[in-house]
């Protein structure tokens, strides 16, 4: 197989690959029951969710190379090596040990589907037969939001330490996919993996949907629910030891309430080498979510100060960004409701070229006006408007059901190339 270069120095380069998850039966085995268990406010309907889905990848495999996490998986599982590994891996962190066996015995493509999908509780025990649970493994419902769980940061890979104990098998996937898939074979940086003899810490959570490369020394980090500052260390760690050039690493604070707050691409995305999309009432507004800049050079910290604002500190470093409002400029109640539907949550594939979700009209309405083309995914997949037509465009997706799931565009792809922006 061709190895493909993994790279990604900005969150709006032209975007060569991406790695996707079309969302699968591990959604309809989702019930009212267990969906707070697994992070959702709500079940999807699966058919309707990959019709929307089905829109994203097609207009990305118009543009880049695609890649499905499943066949991804079934691929690397043919290395008996890392078949071993992460079912013991998986099993250890589920403390489902008497399921390594019968995992051992199964072909590639279904242990690929059972790891993803769920593996169903066969009760040949007493302790079996009077569990409440169905699965031995439990399916994997938050698996199409793939930026989560792995991070292409420059060269490397940040495998994700998930802040909810149910997606750490994503995790566990992605980085035998990275370190064994022979496509890839990339260096991966684990917060699990201790750096110089300094522990990681039990407290450490990173999440790709907190993670925003703004450009080759400007990397933008959240920190919530999600990402708490010792996950940050460890990147800040990660990069001290590299010895590198200087590196700015801007965090903002985010508020632990609503949920639709769980990540910072819930509030401020990256549009254009001069265009961001912000929900105003966090990004702009004066609150008590603290914006800090951090400087790293050859090695050392040698810089930590608070600014005003996130885009402050982006122009600080050189980077002055215009603000456009997700659900517009004119009535709060307005931007919190698309906000809550990923209205802030946008995925670029060029720059000034974005994909987000049609639902969210005064969103798209004040992109518009600030000079963005509209077009249709559907009529992309069909040959009927072309990407290239303008230079700035918004290529809309339905979301109707995908946005129940908590996520946007941006959530839902996990890029592993970019080309570099002249900037």
């Amino acid at each position: 197989m061709k190895k493909f270069n993994v790279n990604v120095n900005s969150e709006i380069g032209q975007l060569e690959g991406v790695i996707l998850h079309t969302p699968g039966q591990e959604v309809e085995n989702m019930t009212p029951q267990n969906a707070e268990r697994a992070l959702y406010s709500d079940i999807l309907n699966l058919s309707v969710a990959r019709q929307e889905y089905a829109q994203l990848k097609g207009v990305l495999e118009k543009v880049a190379t695609t890649f499905e996490v499943k066949t991804l998986l079934t691929q690397t599982l043919q290395n008996s090596h890392a078949k071993e590994l992460i079912i013991n891996r998986i099993c250890e962190r589920e403390d489902a040990f008497c399921e390594i066996s019968a995992l051992h015995d199964l072909p590639e493509e279904e242990l690929a589907r059972q790891l993803i999908e769920g593996s169903i509780l066969k009760r040949d025990n007493l302790t079996k037969f009077l569990s409440k649970e169905r699965f031995a493994l439990r399916p994997l419902h938050n698996f199409l939001f793939t930026r989560d769980a792995s991070m292409t940061v420059y060269n490397e890979v940040l495998i994700g330490k998930m802040a909810s104990p149910v997606r750490d098998r994503e995790a566990l996937i992605m980085e035998a996919i990275f370190k064994d898939h022979p496509v890839f074979g990339v260096k991966t940086i684990n917060p699990m993996v201790p750096i110089k003899n300094i522990p990681s810490s039990p407290l450490a959570s990173i999440e790709g949907g907190d993670v925003e490369i703004a450009r080759e020394d400007v990397i933008l980090i959240g920190t919530g629910v999600r990402t708490t500052s010792q996950g940050i260390d460890y990147l800040i760690e990660s990069i001290k030891e590299k010895k590198t050039s200087t590196k700015h690493i801007i965090v903002q604070e985010l508020p632990h309430t609503p949920e639709s707050f769980i990540h910072l691409d819930m509030t401020f995305t990256f549009l254009n080498k001069d265009e961001v999309m912000v929900y105003a009432p966090l990004i702009l507004a004066n609150n008590k979510y603290q914006t800090i800049h951090i400087t790293i050079d050859n090695g050392d910290v040698t810089d930590i100060k608070l600014h005003e604002s996130l885009l402050q500190a982006l122009k600080s470093v050189g980077m002055d960004m215009k603000p456009i409002q997700c659900g517009g400029t004119k009535d709060d109640w307005t931007m919190e409701r698309e906000q809550w539907h990923s209205g802030a949550n946008f995925f670029s594939i060029a720059p000034g070229k974005v994909i987000g979700y049609e639902r969210n009209n005064y969103t798209i309405e004040e992109m518009s006006k600030n000079g963005y083309d509209i077009i249709k995914a559907q009529d992309i997949i069909d040959n009927k408007a072309d990407i290239n037509s303008s230079e700035k465009t918004v290529i809309t997706i339905a979301g109707s059901e995908l946005s129940r799931g908590g996520g946007g565009a941006r959530c839902m792809t996990m890029p592993i190339g970019r080309k570099k922006v002249d900037w």
